[in-house]
């Protein structure tokens, strides 16, 4: 497990660049922010898996109103090559017609994911659509995605820990980490 500044997964060092204490300050002003919003409302957080799991269980804590969770599971993956085609792997399973939908993902980078499950989530005719990252990474963008709340931006580099990994490794990890650079 790490230290206070860094963590060793596999063959692959990482440095800490956001700490645990940092990480749980953010996810609650985020949850408080996102209360001032739809508090009143009852929405329905959609966890993107698998990734934002733990995000997702923190800020619905931080979230003290009424409100529903889902989840749901997309790869683009065929093998260890993107496909280009986003596949719903585990479904939304309730109807999101002229609900208040909060999505919420672990991490924008290219945007791609988060591009193409928002179009399908506003054919499904919501009341409301917003969408909060964890992280994003700006320098890396390719889509248009507009996101709503962000808990940090980060620059465009591997990162691990708070629910990314490493190959399997490193979700529990309280902090972000970042890949070392080689010396």
């Amino acid at each position: 497990m790490p230290n206070d500044d860094s963590v060793q997964l596999y063959d692959s060092l990482f440095a800490l660049l956001i700490s645990a204490d940092q990480v749980a300050a953010r996810v609650r002003e985020l949850g408080a922010m996102l209360e001032q919003r739809y508090g009143d409302k009852q929405p329905i957080f959609i966890s993107i898996l698998s990734g934002a799991f733990v995000f997702a269980a923190d800020l619905i804590r931080a979230f003290r109103a009424p409100c529903e969770v889902s989840f749901v599971k997309l790869s683009s993956y065929e093998g260890m090559q993107s496909s280009g085609v986003l596949q719903t792997v585990l479904g939304i399973d309730t109807t999101l017609e002229h609900r208040h939908v909060i999505v919420v993902e672990d991490i924008v980078d290219t945007g791609r994911t988060l591009h193409f499950f928002l179009a399908h989530l506003r054919a499904q005719q919501p009341a409301s659509l917003c969408t909060v990252t964890f992280l994003r990474k700006p320098t890396a963008a390719l889509f248009p995605v507009e996101v709503d709340f962000v808990g940090f931006d980060i620059p465009n580099r591997f990162v691990v820990g708070y629910g990314l990994d490493y190959n399997g490794l490193g979700r529990n990890l309280p902090g972000i980490y970042q890949l070392a650079e080689k010396r």
